[in-house]
């Protein structure tokens, strides 16, 4: 089976996007009331003639996560270890051009921060890094599970890609999942927000999700970063491609979706809104993947405001992120200069629950066990 970057080569950017724009009210019909949705279906959803019909996405998707998932919603905390960064990218602010104090945790720092995280109620952990395999690389990260493990039930990563072999030992020693976002698949747009370090790889990073799956890592979470290319229902399209490869290849593998946002970071000069995707064009794309999907996770984090996701969770979201801290010690010191980017909802844990509730929704703070899986 070739890979998925020999099908991104093969594929015309110019075709797809001409595809999706020519799409009629028909077209879209037919996908929304489908019984098997297939390519051109997406191709439809994604299209800008599809916001006519965005009750009816709604409603479609959320039947469908009705049907397959019930009232239960999932929350997580992501703990973020280090700053530290060899990449220099346009949007973030870990990027090594940034005048920042860095910062990554030590072994006591990485103790503490799980005692306060448990002492929530969580049980789901996301271990967030900036790239630098100097400083954060593979030992670091198996110290780092030796540690999380002993207080949460599952255990993901969103760091740098890896090795199959970094992988593969990764998931013997304890990691359940890996969060790996392609930010956008448009090699020209991909090359001018990632100016210089390893990220630059386009290759290396494209072709991350099928080590993954080659490791044997339980879950594989996607995703592109809107507002990087101008061209996103194109982007979305490829993401959707790239579900549909690996769900073929690897079809042992759970996968999740997430819908990042670009966001200001705490020394960002533009605090404006960034280049991108509208609030309804972004529900019109959720709903796209949901009605293509319905069966895999979808993600939606604090990068989000609280009236959005307020709106979003009881139509089709699975997991969700409860007042973040994008900063290395974010749980236990105040160091907001140190943050990756700004949140949108700063509701704490209490606050969500009570919104849950008062939605009929099931909170689930522990949905899997490392042991089981192993």
């Amino acid at each position: 089976m070739e890979s998925f970057f020999e099908i991104w080569k093969n594929l015309s950017w110019k075709k797809i996007d001409s595809s999706i724009n020519k799409k009629t009210e028909k077209d879209v019909q037919k996908a929304i009331f489908s019984g098997r949705p297939n390519f051109e279906d997406m191709l439809a959803l994604l299209s800008p003639i599809a916001l006519k019909y965005i009750k009816f996405l709604i409603k479609k998707s959320r039947e469908i996560t009705k049907k397959k998932f019930g009232n239960n919603i999932q929350i997580f905390l992501p703990m973020y270890v280090s700053n530290f960064c060899t990449n220099d990218c346009s949007y973030c602010g870990f990027s090594s051009k940034n005048k920042i104090r860095r910062k990554f945790l030590d072994t006591k720092e990485i103790e503490k921060e799980c005692k306060k995280i448990k002492s929530l109620g969580i049980k789901n952990i996301l271990v967030v890094s900036g790239e630098n395999n100097r400083i954060v690389g593979i030992e670091y990260f198996l110290n780092t599970i030796k540690i999380v493990k002993k207080y949460f039930s599952m255990i993901l990563f969103e760091v740098q890609p890896l090795s199959v072999k970094e992988y593969s030992v990764l998931q013997k020693n304890g990691l359940d999942g890996i969060l790996l976002y392609q930010e956008t698949y448009n090699y020209t747009d991909y090359n001018k927000h990632h100016i210089k370090g390893k990220k630059k790889d386009f290759f290396w990073r494209i072709s991350a999700p099928e080590r993954i799956g080659q490791s044997n890592i339980s879950k594989i979470g996607l995703g592109i970063l809107s507002g990087l290319s101008k061209y996103w229902r194109v982007d979305y399209y490829f993401l959707y491609l790239h579900i549909m490869y690996l769900r073929k290849k690897f079809w042992k593998c759970e996968y999740s979706i997430s819908f990042p946002r670009i966001r200001p970071f705490f020394y960002s000069k533009n605090k404006k809104k960034f280049l991108g995707i509208s609030d309804l064009e972004l529900i019109q794309v959720i709903c796209s993947f949901r009605i293509l999907f319905p069966e895999i996770e979808i993600n939606l984090s604090t990068r989000e405001s609280k009236k959005f996701r307020n709106f979003m969770i009881p139509v089709c979201i699975n997991n969700i992120s409860v007042n973040s801290k994008t900063y290395p010690g974010g749980y236990t010191k105040k160091k907001k200069e140190l943050e990756q980017f700004s949140i949108q909802d700063n509701r704490n844990i209490n606050q969500i629950m009570k919104y849950l509730q008062s939605k009929d929704l099931q909170i689930v703070f522990k949905d899997w066990d490392s042991h089981f899986g192993r």
